[in-house]
């Protein structure tokens, strides 16, 4: 220390050396621990032993875009204008603060022919700065909650505020996975929403297990999917196109692996995509078909699935027309029959804590369930 109290510069140089040092020393320890737990964890690893999925947290022919400034419904231009004036209104300030201390450091700092013993002139209270500091943030503040109270009336409907010929979707959070009812149409499916271009989507949000929230950035803001309770949203996409979004609310591990998928559709193909998902699965022949067919009879598949004209399960994901989907498994994984068998194989391993179990099938029996499950398009 100095004999005016100031930390001496060799002090300073040497606190940062020893900040950077043990930040590079634990971000080392880290890799090296992932390094170590990854090896042990893919040395134990059953599925490579016998399936192995491929392209994981893949979202096939899409760019995954979670920017609210890329809007693709008249809600988000609403969510958009009011980023923006809070950016403009914040980036002020920043200017203004910042202009002022860079000046005030330049403008007051020590010179060479000051007096080491003389302290600069100290002025203590200003009543005109004092009522400016405190007159213009309540302005701003008030700013800032009339354009937010405006946005949310804007977007956020209440109970009684569907859109005329609104198309509605009921949406149901699950651990870790979403559901999509369409009442109207007699259509269940699951993480992969499909709404016509242009027309008003009104949607009843629930949860069957904890709280999430249902997310799609450019087409709406987040909306919290609570139990036994509804939240209401509406949307209205302006282009055909592949949305993605997912839960943006903690909901246990794989939280980050419960994604969204919405495909806009124009009229005509929406209505095809509708009638053909209210239309039970075709009836494939095969013999490693009907075997697959007895397999997933056999075991505790048709408890949970539902399989239109085979079995009534609700508590896991509708698989009557499983391969009209493009992924699986909260949307982290391509839809395809590899990826299938690594997933019936062992969920845990691709997803720990999912609720579906490995049933400690054989080879051949995942061979001949995935045969069947194939068929259900």
């Amino acid at each position: 220390m100095t004999e005016r109290g100031r930390t001496s510069d060799k002090v300073i140089t040497r606190a940062w050396w020893i900040l950077i040092v043990t930040t590079v020393m634990v971000g080392g320890l880290g890799l090296f621990l992932m390094y170590i737990l990854g090896g042990q964890i893919e040395v134990g690893d059953p599925i490579v032993e016998r399936f192995t999925p491929t392209d994981i947290f893949v979202q096939p022919d899409a760019e995954w875009n979670t920017s609210v400034l890329e809007p693709g419904s008249p809600e988000t231009r609403e969510i958009r204008k009011l980023t923006w004036l809070v950016f403009a209104i914040t980036a002020g300030i920043f200017v203004v603060v910042e202009g002022l201390l860079i000046y005030a450091i330049f403008r007051y700092r020590r010179r060479k022919n000051d007096s080491e013993a003389k302290d600069p002139v100290q002025l203590y209270g200003s009543n005109p700065v004092e009522i400016a500091w405190t007159i213009i943030p309540i302005i701003i503040v008030f700013v800032l909650c009339l354009a937010t109270i405006r946005t949310i009336q804007t977007v956020q409907p209440t109970k009684n505020e569907r859109p005329e010929n609104a198309l509605t979707v009921e949406v149901i959070g699950h651990r870790w996975w979403w559901e999509f009812r369409y009442p109207e149409l007699d259509v269940v499916t699951a993480n992969e929403m499909f709404i016509p271009v242009d027309r008003p989507i009104w949607l009843e949000i629930s949860s069957a297990d904890v709280i999430h929230s249902f997310w799609v950035p450019e087409l709406q803001g987040k909306m919290d999917a609570f139990p036994g309770h509804l939240n209401y949203w509406k949307l209205t996409a302006e282009e055909e196109g592949t949305y993605l979004g997912q839960c943006a609310e903690y909901c246990g591990n794989q939280h980050a692996n419960m994604l969204i998928r919405v495909e806009v559709l124009d009229a005509l193909d929406f209505g095809s995509w509708a009638k053909r998902q209210a239309q039970p699965a075709d009836v494939a022949t095969g013999k490693d078909v009907l075997l697959g067919r007895e397999v997933f009879l056999k075991y505790a598949c048709q408890n949970c699935h539902a399989v239109a004209g085979l079995s009534n399960g609700t508590y896991a994901p509708d698989l009557t027309h499983l391969m009209s989907r493009v992924t699986f498994a909260g949307g982290m994984i391509p839809n395809n029959a590899d990826n299938l068998k690594a997933w019936i194989d062992d969920p845990e391993q691709i997803k720990p804590g999912c609720d579906m179990p490995a049933l400690k099938l054989s080879t051949e029996e995942i061979e001949q369930v995935v045969a069947y499950l194939v068929t259900l398009k």
